[in-house]
């Protein structure tokens, strides 16, 4: 099992996003785009509470997965940035953010599954989001 990462902001995402879509990305078995808030560069720690508890068990799902993954990190900024109901994210039709963190699984240009924030942290959740429908 391999687990490429890839991390985005809000300035490159769109570039990064573009090369996480490209032909290198889709070798790998599956690929998930995982939505978090800004961590504080003094601490390494996220504003959001929900993404302290939730990465390191996404982490440690997809690297125990038995298939090669690619993962696209979105940091959507700090607080009163992630909170405006505008948010670059939100009103994305390809995403349409409800809360951070988000676990999309991407295929074939597009969503197949989803955990949004409140359900994110759950294993058995990520472990269905994993395996082959």
């Amino acid at each position: 099992m391999v687990l490429e990462t890839m991390e985005a902001k809000l300035d490159d995402f769109n570039q990064v996003f573009q090369k996480f879509r490209s032909e290198e990305a889709t070798k790998k078995n599956l690929k998930f785009i995982l939505f978090l808030a800004d961590k504080d560069p003094m601490t390494s720690r996220s504003w959001c509470p929900d993404c302290n508890v939730a990465e390191p068990i996404i982490y440690q799902k997809l690297e125990a997965a038995n298939n090669d993954i690619a993962l696209l990190k979105v940091y959507v900024g700090d607080r009163p940035t992630w909170r405006n109901p505008n948010h670059r994210f939100r009103v994305d039709p390809r995403f349409r953010l409800q809360g951070v963190p988000t676990l999309i699984r991407w295929e074939n240009d597009g969503i197949t599954g989803r955990l949004e924030d409140y359900e994110a942290h759950v294993e058995t959740k990520i472990d269905a989001l994993l395996s082959d429908k």
